[in-house]
């Protein structure tokens, strides 16, 4: 903000606006309806200021703010389930944007993952999350034992002699199964070191908040009580994160259902085998009604208890 910039009053706001972004920041816990107010103040501020200049980067920004006061707002009544134009909504884990961001993830693993089993996919999926942003990542052995069972071992020494997954010390598999909560081994995934081309760009919030909606996804109880398998819990996580707000099923670009080929890729299944596996979901109450696999897509919706995990496509 260059120091002459006039009316005086637009100089003073910015100032005190950059004030009032660096507290919300130093705030120990996050207040979303407060947020969604400083956007809006942005937006207005940064729109006189482009009045004021003729700087089209300006007016860029003005509408960045104006979209992340209505994102942050949309969020907030989501997250405390405000009704909304005489709806209830759905207290949902993740936003839109978030939503997204777990779908590109899901890609990443879908097309690259070194190894082809569903056991090695779901770890592949899990590892990745924990460590989207820096390359490593904390994991505890009751994570992995969560994720794989008596396959854990295998697994995780797979993934390492695959040369995708770098153990903490020339730490064994073995060892990194008894690591504890409170001493997690720190693994590195290689392909995701700073020196390598970044797959995803998003902050450490998000990446949080998407490795708990993918624990929650894998580790629901209905599930686990099912017996549900490594491709059974990724295809949960598959059709929650390509799932509408109401929870049909559909693809990124409005298509209906998921197309069965890329379905059964990312679950390490053969195409003729996601109807045996979406019927134990049907089962467990993940997804409300029998799925259809007609026409090479699969169609279904979520059930109600599980719309909150949904990708909100």
């Amino acid at each position: 903000m260059p120091d002459d910039l006039r009316p005086e009053s637009l100089r003073v706001e910015l100032t005190e606006l950059g004030d009032a972004f660096r507290a919300y920041q130093r705030r120990p816990e996050s207040d979303l309806a407060v947020l969604a107010a400083l956007h809006d103040r942005k937006a207005r501020a940064f729109a006189r200021w482009a009045d004021v200049t003729g700087d089209p980067s300006l007016r860029e920004e003005a509408d960045r703010a104006a979209t992340a006061a209505r994102t942050t707002r949309e969020m907030d009544l989501n997250r405390r389930g405000v009704p909304v134009d005489g709806e209830t909504v759905v207290e949902r884990l993740l936003t839109r944007g978030q939503g997204a961001h777990a779908r590109r993830v899901l890609e990443h693993v879908r097309v690259d993952s070194p190894l082809p089993g569903a056991e090695a996919r779901l770890a592949v999926l899990m590892l990745t999350l924990r460590a989207a942003r820096a390359g490593t990542g904390n994991v505890t052995g009751q994570d992995l034992v969560g994720w794989l069972g008596a396959d854990a071992e295998r697994v995780l020494q797979a993934l390492v002699d695959a040369g995708w997954l770098r153990l903490p010390q020339d730490a064994t598999a073995e060892e990194t199964l008894l690591s504890r909560p409170e001493e997690p081994a720190r693994v590195t995934v290689t392909t995701l070191v700073p020196t390598a081309p970044r797959p995803f760009h998003f902050g450490k919030v998000t990446r949080a908040r998407l490795s708990g909606w993918a624990q929650k996804v894998v580790g629901d109880r209905k599930l686990r009580k099912k017996k549900a398998g490594a491709a059974d819990r990724l295809l949960a996580v598959y059709t929650a994160g390509h799932s509408r707000p109401d929870g049909s099923l559909g693809g990124a670009g409005g298509e209906d259902g998921l197309a069965l080929d890329a379905v059964a890729r990312f679950c390490g299944l053969r195409p003729e085998e996601v109807a045996e596996h979406a019927g134990l979901l049907c089962a467990a109450g993940w997804l409300a009604e029998e799925a259809d696999v007609s026409g090479g897509r699969l169609r279904g919706r979520l059930a109600e208890r599980v719309l909150p995990l949904s990708g909100l496509l």
